[in-house]
């Protein structure tokens, strides 16, 4: 079986959560490129021109794009040629404690919900585990802020509500979260698992490829129908109105219970950071 040493899945995590946290993938910053482009409202233009020189500046500067550098969300795919003689997880967070250390990252993660006391080196990451084939691992992390983060939902609707439901709970959703998770946003939702597994959809739905979309007709023509409908919504860049307040709408989806309709609704702030790395 094939065997990797602790110390490069410590060094990977290290320099992927940096790189992440200093530039935007460059898909996303065509998206950025384009909706400026469209932009009809001058003031929406202008904050998106701001949006794209401060990704140019942080990626020339080697410094982070926001403030929030988030929690980090780590989905590790293990295969099953592989052989750890190693704490996985004790490796991801190292590798998180030395990114945020060398990074000069900021430290946002607190050790209990009412006391509040900073754990100091954003530790622990939050990590889900996957077993596939080859004897690869694949870590697909991600830097996640609070901003967008809070607006989220997890909803459990009934068979009853239908489409039409899910439609109306995610609009709802981004018109009441409004400026609040720094749009233009990704929509990331996970329909059906149950209560846990929507949320995790939904949260692997945001690290999908901006360009791709699902091959199922009737989820990729919801995609397509929520992208057009929430940018309707007026909400803009920044919460002051315009043509572009969504990017992208993912939708994962999973089996469920006959009597269920989970519905996950994970927003991502246009600061997108997640990269993927492959030991």
């Amino acid at each position: 079986m094939r065997t990797i040493e602790k110390s490069a899945v410590i060094d990977a995590v290290k320099k992927t959560l940096i790189e992440a946290n200093y530039a935007l993938d460059e898909t996303l910053v065509s998206f950025l490129r384009r909706a400026k482009e469209k932009e009809t409202n001058d003031l929406s233009r202008s904050i998106l021109e701001d949006i794209l020189a401060n990704e140019s500046y942080a990626r020339e500067g080697h410094a982070p794009l926001c403030q929030d550098t988030g929690v980090v969300v780590a989905f590790a795919e293990v295969g099953y040629g592989l052989a750890l003689d190693f704490d996985l997880y004790e490796a991801i967070n190292d590798g998180v404690r030395k990114a945020y250390d060398e990074g000069y990252l900021r430290k946002s993660v607190v050790k209990h919900p009412f006391q509040r006391e900073n754990t100091r080196d954003n530790t622990p990451a939050i990590v889900h585990t996957k077993l596939v084939p080859g004897d690869k691992l694949t870590l697909k992390l991600a830097t996640k802020g609070a901003g967008s983060e809070n607006m989220s939902k997890v909803v459990m609707l009934t068979p009853a509500d239908g489409i039409e439901g899910v439609k109306k709970l995610v609009l709802d959703t981004i018109f009441s979260a409004g400026g609040k998770p720094c749009p233009p946003i990704i929509v990331g939702i996970g329909l059906g698992g149950n209560f846990e597994k929507s949320a995790i959809l939904a949260k692997e739905a945001i690290l999908r490829n901006l360009e791709d979309e699902s091959p199922d007709p009737d989820i990729r023509a919801l995609e397509r129908e929520l992208l057009h409908e929430i940018n309707r919504l007026g909400i803009g860049p920044m919460g002051v109105g315009g043509d572009t307040t969504c990017l992208a709408v993912k939708i994962n989806t999973y089996p469920m219970h006959i009597a269920s309709l989970p519905v996950a609704i994970n927003i991502q702030c246009h600061s997108a950071r997640h990269l993927e790395v492959v030991l």
